[in-house]
């Protein structure tokens, strides 16, 4: 039983190396003091929420709106893999909000007025994936001739680092401020393996493994990744070697729950 609880904390360690990474906050928190300490300005031209994140993601949002974090605030999101997760939670846990069929940004939209009485400036409603959340929200803001030499990246923290290499291959000019949605870390309990605090919405552990397993070869700028030696998606993004030693440890434990992309939601529109 000692070798079995010694094992879960070894993958709990390597679970959280991958989160870390993955799951990048730019500041400590977000506020105005923390902005002027970093980047000299207290408030962002936009801020964007991610339509792939729990929902603390809407949390996360609305406290910066009441802050007056950023000039504009936008939310975006379609359909996509983590879609109809959403759609199930919200309206389980709020059955006012009517989320059948609705596109992500539309959710997370009713959730802001439902509990906070907000509404952000600009929808997208119509992207299904990493890649085109970014060349969609470009879309929107040459559209509405908004002004955006900063910006505040919010996404779920499991794909947090590369919606910012994303935008970073589109637009390397733009100051980017990421904050993923949450900060979590794994431990072991009981031979099992668990959240070190509950999170609202959070995905279960295996889920979670499942979404960092599938960024780190997504991340990794070779062949079969998604840099500029790859499928050219994002910008590179280097390694560090305690990423890819935890990555390699976990494969070897995990390799089933390693996300595949979904041709479904392959980019349709540019």
């Amino acid at each position: 039983m000692e070798g079995h609880r010694e094992v879960c904390e070894t993958i709990a360690k390597r679970i959280n190396v991958l989160g870390d990474f993955c799951g990048i906050r730019d500041v400590p928190l977000l506020n105005k003091d923390k902005l002027v300490e970093k980047y000299g300005f207290n408030q962002a031209d936009v801020m964007v929420l991610f339509g792939g994140s729990i929902i603390c993601g809407g949390d996360v949002l609305a406290e910066a709106m009441r802050q007056n974090i950023a000039k504009k605030y936008i939310i975006v999101g379609g359909a996509g893999h983590t879609t109809q997760t959403l759609r199930d939670w919200v309206h389980a846990k709020y059955p006012q909000i009517d989320t059948e069929e609705k596109p992500e940004a539309i959710i997370f939209n009713e959730y802001l007025k439902y509990k906070y009485g907000l509404e952000a400036d600009y929808l997208e409603v119509e992207s299904t994936n990493c890649g085109n959340n970014i060349t969609l929200l470009l879309s929107l803001l040459n559209e509405r001739h908004i002004k955006c030499d900063s910006i505040i990246l919010v996404q779920d923290a499991s794909m947090q680092r590369r919606m910012a290499a994303t935008l970073r291959k589109y637009r390397p000019d733009i100051t980017i401020i990421n904050y993923a949605a949450y900060a979590i870390h794994i431990q072991e309990k009981e031979g099992l393996l668990c959240y070190v605090e509950d999170i609202e919405g959070m995905w279960d552990v295996d889920r979670y493994i499942s979404l960092l397993m599938g960024e780190i070869p997504r991340l990794t700028d070779n062949g079969g990744g998604y840099g500029p030696l790859g499928k050219g998606y994002i910008a590179h993004e280097e390694i560090p070697p305690s990423v890819e030693m935890a990555f390699t440890y976990l494969q070897g434990k995990y390799s089933h729950l390693i996300r595949k992309a979904n041709p479904e939601y392959a980019n349709i529109k540019k």
